[in-house]
């Protein structure tokens, strides 16, 4: 008998679970927190990895929400930008519309994933102390990868307070102090924002340029206006995409900002619709990369220095699967050679889910991927035969060529991978989400 067991229940866990028991599989889902959610159930508790109290998502609900459970199936009306309660709300009820909560085990923590000699996954949970073990057939892992921070590293000793954006939940403990965010991506902007509406002076610290898109283009969201080129070639796409943005906020340097050296596709765009404004009301004061730390003075590339009280780095986080030995698996540095990047060539049992950064949202990419497993779990789909070669061609052909940092180990183009995905599901299968 297959039995499958599903870490974590966020976005990604969800669906994967729902598919498994769309399927009959026997499932058991395991999840650290009380709730359904993961990092979208905000919580001041440093411990847990949660948005901050004023995130919005930074995809539009178009794009965004899983197919078999729309926004308008959950509640009407919702903005093109929900905040992360009303996401939280989404999620919740999607567990409880295809009733899921009976097959997931909350406030358990899956301390170790090891494969016995008769290839069972022999699986040891922890809850209120007490350690369980139990066997299944397969494993889906669907931890996520935005909870272990990625702190930088500079010389010298910074005598503030200097933290990662994972502790960040709010501006308020911010008040009247001078900081420093490190950091040109979606959450080093949304911070400096946050904190530059009640600190004495916030700073900004870019390593290299990056393009700030604004959420809307022509009066429709950013990523529906960019989705509407999808059927163009990759390059004219992207150019359009870029000529939009400069034409729409002009050029960094009208800003104090550093121009970016990379295509658009080079990293993962920011999008923020206030940050430009910020900066040119003089709430927010660009900085180049840092030299080195002396006490609580930062030492810029620039040649200038400037005191600050905090510093919070937004750089990123480690991939990370605690529960595997360092020497069955490790993803945290260098590439993921993983199929459709959910597949692993020597371990068929195995599956992925929502361990991919699309430029757009995961949801979407996470629910197909979790059909793929759920079919091939059942025995209605097949692994390709040449499995070994198509996992070394997701490192050696990606999407995009961009530069070399290890958030972009598994970027993936949105559109494209979500018909990359929906070849491997039936003919019948039908899509209500516009996707070109």
């Amino acid at each position: 008998m297959k039995r499958v067991c599903v870490i974590g229940a966020g976005p990604s866990g969800i669906t994967a679970l729902k598919n498994l028991i769309d399927q009959g599989l026997d499932a058991v889902c395991y999840e650290v927190n009380t709730q359904v959610g993961g990092n979208w159930v905000y919580s001041e508790h440093i411990g847990h990895s949660s948005v901050f109290e004023t995130t919005h998502i930074i995809s539009s609900k178009t794009l965004s929400q899983y197919e078999d459970f729309t926004f308008d199936d959950f509640e009407k009306g919702m903005p093109d930008y929900p905040s992360h309660d009303q996401l939280r709300r989404y999620f919740q009820g999607y567990a409880a519309h295809f009733k899921l909560y009976p097959y997931i085990q909350f406030q358990t923590l899956v301390k170790s994933c090891e494969l016995d000699e008769t290839k069972t996954w022999v699986v040891k949970t922890e809850k209120n102390g007490i350690e369980t073990t139990e066997c299944f057939t397969h494993l889906v892992v669907c931890n996520g990868h935005h909870w272990l921070p990625r702190m930088p590293q500079y010389p010298g000793e910074f005598t503030g307070k200097l933290m990662h954006s994972h502790e960040f939940k709010k501006a308020e403990p911010f008040r009247d102090q001078r900081i420093l965010v490190i950091g040109g991506g979606n959450s080093a902007c949304d911070v400096a924002v946050e904190t530059s509406r009640v600190s004495k002076k916030t700073s900004l610290s870019w390593r290299r340029g990056y393009r700030i898109v604004p959420k809307f283009l022509f009066g429709k969201p950013s990523d529906i206006v960019a989705s509407r080129l999808a059927f163009l070639p990759t390059k004219l796409k992207f150019f359009l995409s870029e000529l939009s943005v400069k034409i729409f906020s002009g050029s960094n340097k009208n800003y104090g900002l550093q121009e970016p050296q990379h295509a658009i596709t080079g990293t993962h765009p920011t999008v923020n619709e206030e940050l430009l404004y910020k900066i040119r009301h003089g709430k927010i004061f660009p900085k180049v990369d840092i030299d080195h730390f002396e006490g609580k003075h930062v030492h810029f590339k620039d040649g200038t220095v400037e005191e600050f009280d905090t510093i919070i780095a937004c750089t990123g986080y480690i991939l990370a699967h605690p529960f595997f030995r360092n020497d069955f698996l490790n993803y945290s540095e260098g590439d993921v050679p993983l199929y459709l990047k959910m597949l692993h060539e020597k371990y068929e049992n195995l599956f992925f889910v929502g361990m991919f950064q699309p430029l757009g949202c995961i949801w979407p990419g996470a629910e197909l991927q979790s059909k793929i497993a759920a079919r091939a779990i059942k025995g209605l789909w097949q692994r390709p035969q040449n499995i070994a070669e198509l996992c070394q061609s997701e490192v050696t052909h990606p999407h995009f060529k961009q530069i070399k940092t290890p958030r972009h180990t598994i970027t993936v183009d949105f559109h494209l991978f979500v018909k990359q995905l929906k070849k491997h599901l039936p003919v019948n299968y039908v899509s209500k989400m516009p996707v070109s």
